[in-house]
């Protein structure tokens, strides 16, 4: 069975850090490209980062957080990680990550637009960031 099962929220004051971690499995975390989407109350859910599949190496991060988030990827640990520094009252949302074959290698073209969260294929349950002022 695919899981993909995130960690690592909590509450933080503004300018704070958290490091979200996703473990995947089920399925070949190399080929797929891997990041992260939040949803706010109320709003949308948006394309926050994501890392296209081995060998491609390109990232992409949404122009909000551009300079604060740093995602990675280790492969051999199945692992996502998505490093918030600089934390603001409006990244307060649930994450979630995701991952899809989709364009792999170039995941930009599956986490930026309104509806990018249509082209994922496997999601994680969401973890709770929530960034007070």
């Amino acid at each position: 069975d695919v899981q993909l099962q995130a960690s690592g929220g909590g509450l933080v004051q503004a300018g704070g850090s958290l490091r979200l971690s996703c473990a995947t499995s089920g399925f070949t975390q190399d080929d797929y490209g891997v990041g992260w989407f939040r949803q706010a109350p109320g709003k949308e859910r948006e394309g926050v980062s994501c890392m296209s599949s081995s060998g491609h190496g390109t990232t992409y991060y949404r122009d909000s957080v551009k300079g604060r988030f740093i995602i990675s990827r280790d492969n051999a640990k199945n692992m996502v990680y998505l490093q918030m520094n600089s934390l603001r009252p409006e990244d307060t949302a649930v994450y979630y990550c995701a991952a899809t074959p989709v364009n792999p290698h170039y995941c930009i073209t599956t986490w930026n637009g309104p509806t990018a969260w249509l082209l994922q294929h496997y999601w994680g349950q969401g973890t709770q960031v929530t960034v007070s002022s």
